[in-house]
């Protein structure tokens, strides 16, 4: 019953986008200062393309959207999706059993928890929206020659989208940007096996203490980098239990360290 309702059919994702497109519209008559990237703001996503794709059905209405939407459009959540509406009755999965989401009466309140941040949905098909780019990943790739392996970008394969404004609050330039994916145990408990990062290749001067991805030897890692005399470097893991500190002198880093970036963003997934 959760499965379904988490997940509509194109009728029942159509009807809703309907319906919030019209309490939008009916909102904008009283109001023509509104626009969709006023409620983008209000509702702390990147751009006007995610209101627009619920509103037109592009990517189904989840719990978060739909309360961050109602709390600035004054509506009731049952108004536009009573799918969710039934969901937000339900307990909270590992809650105690007298706990539940909040109800239709508290769609006032856009701060509902951290259970509740926005995830958007899209795929390969879904377009890319003007104020959204695409983060290339980096990968290691081995040479034929029989050389051993170097880290590059990848130009045909997996991307990340990020809206152009988040990256502009960082100051991180897109065409200086990319994504690395994070293998083994070595940064747990913050960067689990299969987590991913991003990393501004235009910051290469190491700030002892932050986080960078690095070009070792053809390998590609991930580490808490702080500066030695000479030019060496040290680098740390989380799990230092496991993994102690590495140190290398600078003619070592010279010949078989280069930094590629500064990680500025992660992602973990459980």
């Amino acid at each position: 019953m959760t499965y379904d309702l988490l997940t509509p059919t194109p009728e029942i994702r159509s009807a809703e986008a309907a319906r919030l497109k019209a309490i939008y519209q009916a909102k904008k008559r009283e109001d023509p200062s509104l626009t969709q990237e006023k409620l983008a703001d209000a509702c702390g996503w990147a751009g006007q393309s995610v209101v627009s794709q619920y509103m037109n059905g592009k990517i189904p209405l989840n719990i978060s959207a739909l309360y961050r939407l109602a709390a600035y459009l004054n509506f009731q959540i049952d108004e536009v999706s009573p799918r969710l509406a039934k969901l937000a009755r339900m307990p909270v999965l590992g809650a105690p059993h007298d706990s539940f989401a909040p109800s239709i009466g508290e769609a006032s309140n856009p701060q509902i928890g951290p259970e509740l941040i926005p995830i958007e949905v899209w795929d390969d098909s879904t377009p890319l929206g003007s104020d959204e780019v695409e983060l290339p990943f980096f990968k290691e790739v081995e040479l034929s020659a029989g050389k051993g392996s170097e880290v590059m970008l990848e130009t045909n394969g997996r991307k990340l989208r990020f809206g152009k404004r988040t990256l502009q609050r960082k100051q991180i330039d897109p065409a200086s940007a990319g994504c690395v994916p994070v293998t083994g145990n070595s940064m747990e408990p913050v960067l689990p096996d299969g987590s991913t990062v991003g990393v501004d290749t235009a910051a290469t001067q190491v700030q002892d203490g932050k986080m960078y991805a690095i070009n070792h030897d053809g390998q590609l890692r991930v580490k808490l980098l702080y500066r030695m005399p000479g030019g060496g470097l040290r680098l740390r893991s989380y799990n230092s239990d496991e993994h102690p500190d590495e140190r290398y002198d600078g003619d070592y880093v010279e010949s078989h360290i280069q930094v590629i970036g500064k990680v500025f963003w992660y992602s973990v997934l459980l």
